[in-house]
């Protein structure tokens, strides 16, 4: 345990945190940068004296639910919470659950790719944030709850498993993207074993879907990417886009971006839905 590069840690990351950004007042004699060592140690749910203890390097060597309430209290990132770990001489935990925060310069990236349908989703395939282009080619996602954002549950618990409703693509393709699911999922629950939206997602899907239990059993977590899907849209027709997802490593998040070749019939079909957004056609005036 390094109890000094500890202390000036805690410090450094309580007094970066202002009192509005964890819902307390400022108040007029306010002098200290950030939080105050008592507003710290309730947020953590440990004694004031504790705390100063810590940041004064004469503290004992913290319990894993120490370092669990710290890095609550402190927002700290999971790199942040990592080094929290090994500067208190333990192993780092596993992290408490995937993020759903999408960072504010990838919101300003899917907003300046007007020709491009990108979304992103979480470990789980929940659709965290997404462009117009990709709310007009597949779902108008904002009418829907999280639990119906979730492409893994669409696709694995459709009624009809036969017809899968995934915004149209094709079968073949549906069944790739079944497969990656599986896989991917397997693996985002050796990251999170104690998350309740992994354990519990993979819960349901085992119970629910004959195909997903299958697939899980199998064990796999590697998987060819997919390169090209073809959508089968209702007001422009097929639309055969190429696929590529951009891994967001520090919130373990996926941006997939669908691109049509310049000039071809699907490329004026999704410019169309640009323009087209998500109303019907033949809705009622």
């Amino acid at each position: 345990m390094d109890r000094r590069e500890l202390a000036d840690f805690l410090r450094s990351r309580r007094e970066r945190i202002s009192p509005a950004d964890v819902g307390l007042p400022a108040g007029p004699r306010r002098r200290t940068p950030g939080l105050r060592r008592e507003e710290a140690a309730q947020l953590a749910f440990i004694s004031t004296e504790y705390y100063t203890r810590l940041e004064q390097a004469r503290g004992p060597r913290p319990s894993r639910e120490v370092l669990a309430g710290l890095a609550r209290a402190l927002r700290l990132s999971d790199a942040e919470r990592a080094h929290l770990h090994y500067l208190a001489g333990a192993s780092p935990a596993p992290p408490p659950g995937p993020s759903r925060e999408v960072r504010q310069s990838i919101l300003d990236l899917l907003a300046r790719l007007p020709q491009a349908a990108a979304f992103v989703t979480s470990a789980t395939f929940e659709v965290l944030a997404w462009n117009e282009l990709a709310a007009a080619l597949m779902e108008d996602f904002s009418a829907l709850s999280p639990r119906d954002r979730n492409l893994v549950r669409r696709v694995f618990l459709a009624p009809h498993p036969e017809r899968r409703p995934l915004y149209g693509i094709n079968m073949a393709d549906a069944d790739d993207f079944a497969r990656h699911a599986a896989r991917r999922l397997r693996a985002a629950a050796a990251r999170y074993p104690d998350a309740p939206e992994v354990t519990g997602l993979v819960d349901e899907l085992l119970a629910k879907s004959p195909e997903f239990a299958r697939l899980w059993a199998s064990h796999d977590v590697t998987d060819r990417p997919t390169l090209s899907k073809t959508f089968h849209h209702a007001m422009v027709g097929p639309i055969t886009v190429n696929c590529d997802v951009l891994d967001i490593a520090d919130r373990d998040q996926q941006m997939v971006i669908y691109t049509a070749v310049p000039g071809s019939p699907s490329d004026q079909a999704l410019r169309l839905l640009s323009v087209i957004g998500t109303q019907r056609m033949d809705a009622p005036r």
